[in-house]
């Protein structure tokens, strides 16, 4: 009999500590007769492999189940190795979108013992019995159980007291998308199938109580049912208080008029909308299974820029099959028109067992073999604009979503008469990369003296000006140190200025954490 430590350990090594794993707490909650034999430990990416199995192993387990997901697999494959190794008894189980698809001849896969595809809460449970009192499992994939969602438990007890103070609590009030959107994983869902919503506002009241104040929604279509959506909204209305902050993702060309007087509602700071564009090229969207309705697209943000409170984070993907630099560009400008508080530039992945691998061959598609899988060249878009893209990427965050450069961009972006927002960024980002070639490692002070150089000597603008404009972006960011250019007009010594708009900003970009998808 198994007595020196937990026979079972969940585990996932997410991208950053402050990434909570829902996925692991949902498998955890739903043990039953083997919770009490059930650990959980997560780690990140950023620590030694031999470090972990090294802990692992020191809980003496006999099954250990592994998440496995686009951004933990290399480092993931590496710890299984050193698993088995050490420990070739222990039974290891794979579970998780990256080795749900496409399996066959992953590494990580052939070093392990199991692996259950899809959904696991029923599934993986069953697994554990088997292996831990038999009979044996004789498959060695195991395609997930999908159950009703009324017979699921909720995860959210598990969130510890730390995790509520320290890091992101990922939610779900909803799993699938109706949308079929070929680069998506979501796409080989048949639906949106919703919790019971009195059941989900009962865990969420009772985390709300214990301290909780950070909600990242992870339904893929939060606005979908406006009469779920209205309730949620309402949900939090009902609980406003200073340190709240609420995240959901939600399709653009749906907004009801009674959702747009909920949101109305909020103050600043609290609400914040994920809003995935993709393409404005509406025969991209087509052949890539996207149903988006333009102008109302277009019109919703207008309202939510304009008349809402809500912070919004918006979504491009380069490189969909068809789309030519050009006709990113003109999407751009259009959704650049409407000042959206943050666009973030993504570059297309063949994710595994999504469609959008159909266009490979006619578009001329050619992606990574390592993850993410990143696309490398299209028929329409050679190498070399690719990585010249990837440097505009980089550049935009630290220029434009980092928000220290509100006054500056605007000039930045007006470029000549003729060209468009993203021509004129496009050309500072070549003037960039050509006079530092560095894409990391750029300071604020950096920055400050590559866009004075750049718009007096390659745009020509009135030196003085350029100065002041500058030294208004750079005092309002709350930096402190020295940038050369601004020498002679900053005040000895300059104390410390950590606006509220800065301490916003960081906070809000904190709770976001945009650069990793949900460890669900």
């Amino acid at each position: 009999m198994h007595t020196a430590g937990p026979a079972i350990v969940l585990c996932t090594l997410n991208a950053k500590y402050i990434h909570a794993s829902l996925g692991l707490r949902y498998l955890l909650a739903n043990m039953g007769d083997l919770a009490d034999q059930t650990a959980l430990r997560e780690f990140t990416i950023a620590r030694k492999p031999q470090e972990l199995a090294d802990e692992l192993l020191a809980l003496q387990p006999l099954v250990i189940g592994f998440g496995v997901y686009i951004w933990n697999v290399v480092e993931t494959t590496a710890l299984v190795r050193l698993l088995k190794a050490a420990r070739p008894d222990i039974k290891i189980v794979l579970g998780g979108p990256e080795v749900s698809h496409e399996w066959a001849e992953q590494a990580i896969v052939q070093l392990s013992d199991h692996v259950i595809t899809g959904w696991g809460d029923i599934s993986f449970p069953k697994l554990c019995r088997a292996l831990l009192h038999g009979p044996q499992p004789l498959m060695k994939v195991i395609t997930g159980e999908q159950p009703e969602l009324d017979s699921i438990a909720l995860p959210y007890t598990l969130y510890t007291d730390d995790d509520l103070a320290h890091r992101l609590l990922y939610v779900e009030a909803s799993r699938g998308c109706p949308f079929k959107c070929e680069f998506c994983l979501s796409s080989l869902d048949k639906t949106a199938i919703a919790f019971d919503l009195d059941t989900f506002l009962a865990e969420m009241d009772a985390l709300f109580q214990r301290g909780a104040r950070n909600f990242k929604f992870v339904d893929r279509t939060f606005n979908l049912k406006v009469e779920t959506s209205a309730r949620i909204l309402q949900f939090f209305l009902d609980r406003m208080c200073d340190e709240l902050f609420v995240h959901f993702e939600v399709i653009p060309d749906h907004l009801p008029d009674r959702l747009k007087l909920l949101m109305a509602q909020f103050p600043p700071g609290v609400l914040q909308l994920e809003v995935g564009i993709q393409s404005f090229n509406p025969e991209v969207q087509k052949r890539i299974s996207r149903r988006q309705d333009n102008a109302k697209t277009e019109a919703n943000l207008q309202w939510l820029v304009q008349q809402s409170p809500a912070h919004l984070h918006t979504d491009l993907i380069f490189g969909l099959p068809g789309e030519t630099w050009e006709s990113f560009a003109e999407g751009f400008d259009r959704l650049y028109a409407l000042r959206p508080h943050e666009i973030q530039l993504g570059l297309l992945k063949r994710l595994r067992g999504t469609p959008i691998a159909r266009h490979t061959q006619e578009h001329g598609m050619v992606y990574a073999t390592e993850p993410p899988y990143a696309v490398q060249q299209t028929g329409v878009v050679d190498a070399e604009s690719v990585q010249r893209f990837i440097r505009l990427a980089r550049y935009w965050d630290l220029v434009a979503n980092s928000g220290r450069f509100g006054q500056t961009l605007d000039v930045l972006l007006q470029g000549d008469a003729a060209v468009g927002a993203f021509a004129a960024f496009a050309a500072w980002s070549d003037w960039l990369w050509q006079t530092t070639h560095k894409t990391h490692g750029l300071t604020p002070e950096d920055l400050v003296d590559a866009l004075f150089d750049y718009l007096t000597s390659a745009r020509g603008l009135p030196v003085e000006h350029t100065r002041q404009m500058l030294l208004a972006d750079y005092q309002r960011s709350g930096a402190h140190a020295r940038p050369h250019c601004l020498r002679d007009v900053l005040p000895r010594p300059l104390a410390p200025q950590h606006s509220k708009h800065t301490k916003q900003l960081a906070q809000r970009q904190a709770q976001h954490g945009r650069a990793v998808a949900p460890t669900h």
